[in-house]
């Protein structure tokens, strides 16, 4: 099955992609629990070498709660990334709403280590409509 990337959001050359999809099979809307994974795909389109450094994520349910998510890389890695080259990883997000949304950023360091920000882009979290 081929991802479709919905969302980007291009910063200093830094290209953040993200594609969004609802697990039904992790969640239990029963019990007030949601789960969503989400594909981000990293490409440096600057003339540079880069390093992802650091993650800041502010993921918001539907009654307004907002978690602030602050780390060391992606899922384990703090990938480089030469000129041209891309970077995918998978991960995963747990609501107690059927509706939320997440955004944020990526430190980078370029090869002289000045860091700088990359825009993750805005993207919602909605479980389809279910029967009741």
């Amino acid at each position: 099955m081929k991802e479709l990337f919905q969302h980007a959001a291009i910063t200093q050359g830094i290209t953040v992609r993200v594609a969004v999809s609802f697990l039904p099979e992790q969640s239990q809307p029963e019990s007030g629990k949601w789960f969503w994974v989400y594909h981000i795909r990293l490409e440096n389109g600057s003339d540079q070498q880069v390093q992802l450094k650091l993650r800041h994520w502010r993921i918001t349910d539907a009654r307004g709660l907002v978690n602030l998510v602050d780390g060391e890389g992606v899922v384990g890695e703090t990938p480089i990334l030469a000129p041209g080259q891309t970077h995918d990883y998978v991960s995963g997000c747990p609501l107690t709403t059927p509706q939320g949304s997440m955004e944020g950023y990526f430190t980078f360091t370029r090869a002289d280590g000045a860091p700088f920000e990359v825009a993750i882009p805005y993207f919602p979290l909605a479980a389809p409509a279910t029967a009741k």
